[in-house]
């Protein structure tokens, strides 16, 4: 067995996992430790725990030591210099006239370089600007243009179902995300709907589409006739979380059955745009709308003979 902690570097980061060596923190400890090929300052916010050694897929690094006062008051040195190179890089990109939105800044806690994360539409030529950068604060700097994806990463909030964004909470990588994700779960087309906060469709999108997929791929098309302990009926529509047809049955009435329950026939027929059968049950319904104007005429005869009865008095 291994045992391994949980460290975050900024709030609501993602977790990394380092192993704690001889050290024993609890939640909520600063420590020190490896990260990127230099040392880092974070949180613990997973106590130690054990795993199984093939659960591990990287060697893990160790962590460095406890957070001594001293290393406190560098942290705190190093968050004074990345609000002063938000400053500074505002002025120096509209000195230059760069169109560059400025996301985020980061100083590695040993002082090894100054990172400024940042989104443009383009390409940037920032030569001269990291020159200036790095005579200004003389540390070494780097400039990372990142997407919108990246940004809404470093930045977070919270998503439509009122948690925080999974890009901020336990996303590693962005995985590819089609529209098609979307029709194949019956979702709404539209971009207010299913894109998140960073303008581009959400992440969540891909989670439960394996399994929809897998019903759909075991499921009867739309239109093919089928026999349930409900009668026949042609589907027209899934529910694959809970693994069922939804049948629009001879009754007229839409039924969700399982598909375990059914039984498929070689028939089939066309839906029209409602999803209703285009050549199936036309007399019931022809008698159903019958019915109504049976009714209704009913009604007009009796008002014809209370009227034709008034009439009669009245010629009295």
């Amino acid at each position: 067995m291994a045992v391994m902690i949980g460290i975050i570097f900024k709030k609501n980061d993602t977790v990394h996992y380092f192993d704690p060596a001889e050290i024993k923190p609890e939640i909520g400890d600063r420590v020190i430790c490896h990260m990127e090929d230099a040392l880092e300052i974070g949180e613990v916010a997973v106590p130690i725990v054990e795993t199984k050694e093939q659960d591990i897929t990287s060697p893990l690094n160790k962590l460095v030591r406890k957070a001594t006062y001293y290393d406190l008051s560098v942290d705190e040195m190093n968050r004074k210099k990345e609000k002063e190179g938000l400053k500074k890089f505002g002025e120096l990109a509209k000195k230059h006239k760069l169109t560059m939105k400025l996301v985020d800044v980061h100083v590695m806690f040993d002082k090894s370089k100054m990172i400024f994360f940042f989104t443009a539409e383009k390409r940037v030529d920032f030569r001269e600007m990291v020159k200036e950068l790095a005579t200004y604060f003389k540390i070494r700097i780097e400039l990372r243009q990142i997407g919108v994806r990246d940004e809404a990463k470093i930045i977070g909030g919270l998503g439509p179902c009122g948690r925080n964004l999974c890009c901020k909470s336990f996303l590693t990588d962005f995985e590819s995300i089609s529209i098609k994700m979307a029709k194949d779960q019956n979702l709404p087309l539209n971009p207010l709907k299913i894109s998140g906060i960073c303008g581009r469709l959400m992440c969540c999108l891909r989670y439960e589409h394996e399994s929809y997929q897998e019903f759909i791929d075991n499921a009867p098309e739309t239109g093919v006739k089928v026999k349930s302990c409900h009668g026949c009926g042609v589907v027209c529509g899934y529910e694959p979380l809970k693994e069922s047809l939804v049948l629009y049955l001879e009754n007229l009435n839409r039924k969700s059955v399982p598909l375990s329950e059914v039984e498929i026939t070689n028939e089939r027929v066309e839906l029209n745009e409602y999803g209703v059968p285009c050549n199936m049950d036309h007399i019931k319904i022809q008698k159903a709308s019958g019915d109504d104007i049976t009714d209704s005429g009913i009604e007009d005869k009796s008002q014809n003979k209370k009227s034709t009865g008034k009439e009669k008095r009245s010629g009295r």
